[in-house]
């Protein structure tokens, strides 16, 4: 805690305009301590770099007014939402950059939209955030829409009282996590035949969903399927699929459901020589506790992430060289530190087209909101920035990440991109 009070600090006493300068503040809602401290910093960092950079727009001195959303150490919606009254209660507050969990925001853009505070969350992916559809038809074996509902979810419609959308994401929505496992499969490790899990929970049974329908649409096959429950039984699955010629694994799911303990479990059934992917989404991508469950097997995993890898993206280079020099601590810098960067751009970039269409003078936040909507091509570090009607982000990267080869303890390393910028994959 007492490295993020000092962060803290130094922001928001960075009143660089001038003394005599009005400020503007942008809100900031993290989970600034406990389990995901690790990745909200870095991303905290990003910010604060590009308020570093930029600390001034149109005579205006900005200043962050960052807030943390946990309680014992874990995400709480309630204390986000309480966040969000304090930036609202600030007139001087124009906008905000957060949250980063699902749950978190279903609390928060209440609040916020009552009060046309616009919200750019750099990471939050849940469809029903921005939509009223948790999987499209195009992408269920069955061909008909699951909705929020259908998945125990509020409407995005619900969390907007006054029918305006104030919330906007760079990360693009889980619904393209399965498809972009199912194109990478086929089309990059030539794989025709698999076997498919789901953990039997909304995310992971849509993740799982929408991979067979991308995959038996782009000319493969599912040759087994597994939900996952107290009767189930995966290694007479994984048997199962290898008899049919599956030649890889898709789980739809989290690592907390043991889904990467089948990986382990599938070197008695494949052979352990056998070359033979696990494939998943952002529930186990990444995560160390996958490799530890899937032991001597942890070679071969990969796992979807929406978002841009600033390692593979050229207009991230320079961004990335210039906050590695102001701030060249081991753990200053994520995943998610360039894209919070370009989230920090995008508010920037409303509040000064809001600034010019009232004239100099400091405008209301609803025309803050209507700016960051109208967002379009926007040069970014991660690319061009902008947002569809829902406040989607329409540059729909998804990166594939590939486990360590040679030691558990490595990083995983970016073994493609998909992306759906063009087109989408239903």
């Amino acid at each position: 805690m007492a490295g993020l009070t000092a962060a803290v600090m130094l922001v928001s006493s960075c009143v660089l305009g001038g003394p005599s300068s009005p400020v503007i503040k942008i809100g900031v809602d993290l989970p600034l301590s406990g389990a995901e401290a690790r990745a909200a910093m870095p991303a905290l960092n990003g910010i604060r770099y590009y308020v570093q950079q930029h600390p001034a727009l149109d005579g205006y001195s900005i200043v962050l007014d960052v807030s943390d959303d946990t309680t014992g150490g874990m995400p709480d919606p309630a204390k986000g939402a309480d966040n969000v009254r304090a930036f609202v209660a600030d007139p001087s507050v124009l906008a905000m950059i957060g949250p980063f969990d699902s749950s978190v925001a279903r609390d928060e853009i209440p609040v916020a939209n009552r009060a046309l505070l616009a919200m750019v969350s750099p990471v939050t992916s849940s469809p029903c955030l921005t939509q009223d559809v948790y999987l499209p038809a195009g992408l269920t074996p069955s061909h008909t829409a699951v909705t929020c509902k259908d998945a125990g979810l509020f409407f995005a419609s619900d969390l907007r009282p006054t029918g305006i959308n104030n919330y906007f994401r760079l990360a693009p929505t889980d619904q393209l996590q399965g498809p972009a496992a199912a194109d990478y499969l086929f089309n990059s490790l030539q794989v025709l035949r698999v076997g498919v899990i789901s953990d039997h929970e909304a995310y992971g049974q849509a993740l799982a969903d929408s991979f067979s329908a991308r995959f038996t649409r782009l000319g493969g096959s599912v040759v087994a399927r597994l939900d996952l429950g107290s009767s189930a039984d995966p290694t007479a699955f994984l048997r199962q699929a290898k008899a049919n010629g599956a030649q890889a694994i898709y789980y739809g799911g989290v690592t907390a459901n043991h889904g990467c303990t089948i990986r382990a479990q599938m070197a008695s059934v494949f052979g352990a020589n056998a070359v033979v992917p696990f494939a998943g989404g952002d529930g186990i991508a990444e995560d160390p506790t996958c490799l530890r469950d899937a032991g001597s097997a942890y070679s071969g995993i990969y796992g979807t992430v929406p978002m841009v890898d600033p390692a593979a993206t050229a207009s991230a280079n320079q961004v990335v060289n210039g906050f590695k020099a102001a701030f060249p601590n081991r753990g200053d810098y994520g995943a998610y530190t360039v894209i919070a960067y370009d989230a920090a751009a995008v508010v920037y970039s409303g509040i000064d087209r809001a600034i010019h269409a009232w004239h100099g003078a400091l405008p209301p936040r609803g025309n803050v909101t209507t700016k960051i909507a109208e967002t379009s091509n926007l040069p970014g570090a991660t690319g061009n920035l902008g947002f569809d009607a829902n406040g989607d982000t329409t540059h729909r990267v998804i990166s594939i990440e590939q486990s360590p080869r040679h030691d558990p303890g490595g990083p995983w390393t970016l073994a493609g991109t998909i992306d759906y910028t063009a087109a989408l994959p239903y």
